[in-house]
């Protein structure tokens, strides 16, 4: 079921959000726009300076953080980041009062299930949130949470989660979340790698990339990838709305998940080849747009025809 844009009341006392990066920062944004009061806190010192600049509390650890707040958000980089923020010596459930987590992290769905169960047991609710969009859509509440627990949990803080995002589908129990974000991913990214793809074979055609874009955008090619990232590749400007490190890392949890069940991915399994390339030329924090630069560095002189 999609929900449509509810209005997100203040929960009473403050809210918790770990992690800071671009996802991070988007999310917080949101939350004091709704009203909310939000704690903050990230590993990184500069991206806890950040933070303290834009008038936000900053916490000392997660820890801290479990000890004021109900309710928290995670906005880490993987499973292992959930895990250690939450269950580690400096973790949120070391005797505090945390009584809900919002992971809108990308994990690993067997990983975030076994932690659902222990959290359970401490009687903390676990709501999968990963969210599908750039750090720009996650800012203008485009991004659609992709929601992964107990409905019940998941109504009773429809607040928080309206001020995360109008756009929200619960998709199943816990671990659901990560599988539909992964699945969802996998489409996402093979459609930015084709428009990367499709704009080099154009240029070697002479077709100028905002040529080629543009006949993209007005014929069945169409794709919100080529609405959202077309105009960076054509302009050549990668500053990061998402990083070709952070989707490497989900491709990499699709390709584990085929090893194991015996399904094959040899699309993604060539994806993820360039984005390694990409990340080794140095190009990892950039943007995932950037794949184009990746795909240039692919072409290769033509092979001379044999003579005999």
């Amino acid at each position: 079921m999609t929900h449509d844009r509810t209005s997100a009341r203040p929960a009473s006392g403050p809210l918790g959000l770990i992690g800071l990066g671009l996802v991070g920062t988007a999310l917080a944004q949101r939350l004091t726009a709704a009203g909310f009061e939000v704690v903050g806190f990230d590993v990184r010192e500069e991206a806890r300076e950040a933070l303290r600049a834009s008038g936000m509390r900053v916490a000392s650890s997660p820890g801290e953080i479990g000890r004021e707040c109900r309710v928290v958000v995670l906005a880490v980089f993987d499973t292992q980041g959930v895990i250690d923020a939450t269950e580690g010596p400096q973790g949120l459930v070391a005797g505090g009062i945390v009584r809900t987590l919002i992971d809108c992290s990308t994990g690993v769905p067997e990983a975030l299930e076994a932690l659902a169960g222990r959290l359970a047991r401490r009687g903390i609710d676990f709501i999968e949130a990963p969210l599908s969009g750039s750090s720009s859509q996650i800012a203008a509440g485009e991004a659609t949470l992709l929601l992964g627990g107990d409905a019940d949990a998941i109504r009773h803080h429809e607040s928080v989660l309206a001020a995360l995002s109008t756009r929200r589908i619960h998709v199943g129990g816990a671990g659901a979340g990560a599988r539909a974000k992964l699945a969802t991913n996998l489409v996402l990214g093979l459609n930015r790698a084709a428009l990367a793809e499709g704009i080099v074979l154009a240029e070697s055609m002479g077709i100028a990339p905002a040529r080629f874009v543009e006949l993209v955008l007005a014929t069945p090619a169409r794709s919100d990838a080529a609405v959202a990232k077309g105009a960076m590749m054509v302009s050549g400007e990668f500053a990061p709305q998402s990083r070709i490190r952070q989707h490497l890392k989900d491709v990499d949890l699709m390709l584990d998940h085929g090893l194991r069940t015996g399904q094959r991915l040899p699309l993604s399994e060539t994806h993820a080849d360039l984005m390694r390339a990409a990340v080794a030329a140095g190009d990892g924090e950039l943007d995932n747009a950037a794949i184009l630069r990746q795909m240039r560095r692919e072409r290769h002189a033509p092979t001379p025809p044999d003579k005999t």
